[in-house]
């Protein structure tokens, strides 16, 4: 009896350790899937001192502030769209069109890596017997190894003044896109390159890169500035890159800030897959910069914009694309842009909200003595003023109304109407 007591007793301690081993294991294992939850939980959390993108003011948001709230593997899609119609004073011609449509994806890798996108479709066709046309607007990944340093690498817009980076149509007032920030600063602007950005203390964020340049022996537009000679990654000529750098401050209902962006455009005579040897080792340096505000107090928001830049080697760019061409090419711009609104009626979800704004704009050719009539008069010194409404039905559904008058360009002189969305 005493032997088989014996047996059992050293049995059961044997026996104790495994039961004990099992039992532990059985709970780090409930453990780590507690962990695991938890982990899955966080991911789909905005980062750190970020409101949820949901809350993030559309005059702030970006790509980045969109996909905040993403999930390791989640995808969200996106878009903004705007229809415009113009009744012009002088000809009295009017013009209806869908004039942008866009959608875009972003998607969050893991943690740290997300790409994003928006691809566009302009007066709604796409044909080559039409106006219009379909384009990557964006199309880039971000790494983020802190909220101080984070890399991004793709097509991306470049961060120049106010609109080109934050331009969906409920951001801004007016049915047009101010005139500053489309022929000073080219709007859509976006370049092949990389970047690093992040947050430098509180409130401030910079944006430096290197990037594709412009190419001037693609200019064929003196109205436009150098808008038409940036390359939106379309097999853009690489020879000549370009550099840029930008630092904003932002508090809630503020934004302060500037930017540069500089690089040669001559590309070594290479333009639309020809040699043009009047180009060849002509540097044609182009700078552009940019300094900007934008405060709100109670129902009134202010915004002020001063953008300039300079074109090297107009002379001879003339010789080789300007004059052949029938017009005369940039030598220097500038331009200043002041706009002020009031939200009269502001409850629940609707906004009603008039402003004014005031623009003055000069894009100084390079002068031909032999050939003077190349020479845009209206293009010097053209001021322009806004007056208008912007209704909300939603924060990103918007109506627009608006009166624009020309000092110079009477045939630009219009009513507009719009009607926009984001989401």
């Amino acid at each position: 009896m005493k032997r088989k007591t014996l047996a059992l007793a050293m049995a059961a301690a044997f026996a104790a350790p495994a039961v004990s081993a099992q039992t532990t294991d059985q709970k780090i294992e409930i453990l780590q899937q507690e962990i695991d939850g938890l982990k899955a939980q966080v991911r789909k959390m905005p980062a750190q001192g970020q409101p949820p993108a949901t809350q993030i003011p559309l005059d702030y948001a970006s790509p980045l502030d969109r996909a905040a709230g993403l999930g390791s593997g989640s995808t969200s899609f996106a878009g903004y769209g705007e229809m415009n119609y113009n009744k012009f004073r002088e000809s009295g011609d009017a013009k209806a069109d869908l004039r942008r449509f866009v959608f875009g994806f972003n998607h969050r890798f893991d943690d740290r890596l997300t790409f994003h996108s928006e691809v566009e479709i302009e007066h709604g066709v796409v044909s080559k017997d039409d106006e219009g046309e379909a384009e990557i607007e964006q199309a880039w990944l971000n790494y983020r190894f802190s909220d101080a340093l984070n890399v991004k690498g793709g097509l991306f817009l470049v961060p120049l003044g106010i609109l080109n980076e934050t331009h969906e149509p409920p951001t801004y007032y007016g049915v047009e896109r101010n005139e500053v920030e489309t022929r000073i600063i080219p709007t859509t602007w976006r370049e092949l390159g990389f970047g690093v950005h992040g947050e430098l203390g509180e409130g401030f964020r910079y944006d430096v890169g290197v990037t594709t340049g412009f190419n001037s022996g693609k200019l064929d537009d003196p109205s436009a500035g150098i808008g038409s000679a940036h390359q939106e990654g379309q097999r853009a000529d690489a020879r000549d890159l370009a550099v840029y750098g930008a630092l904003n401050y932002r508090r809630p209902g503020l934004l302060v800030g500037g930017g540069v962006f500089t690089g040669n455009t001559g590309q070594n005579g290479q333009a639309n897959g020809q040699t043009n040897p009047l180009l060849k080792g002509v540097a044609a340096r182009l700078t552009l910069w940019d300094v900007h505000a934008k405060y709100s107090v109670g129902r009134l928001d202010l915004q002020a914009l001063y953008a300039a830049g300079t074109l090297g080697d107009s002379d001879r760019l003339n010789a080789a694309v300007g004059v052949p061409g029938g017009f005369a090419v940039p030598r220097s711009l500038k331009g200043a842009c002041a706009q002020a609104a009031y939200h009269v009626y502001k409850e629940d979800k609707l906004d009603i909200a008039p402003f004014v704004r005031v623009e003055r704009f000069d894009i100084e050719q390079q002068e031909d003595p032999g050939n003077s009539l190349l020479q845009d008069p209206k293009l010097h010194n053209e001021r322009v003023r806004t007056i208008g409404v912007n209704f909300k039905l939603h924060p990103q559904v918007v109506l627009k109304a608006d009166v624009q008058r020309y000092r110079n360009d009477k045939s630009l002189d219009r009513f507009n109407l719009g009607v926009g969305y984001t989401f």
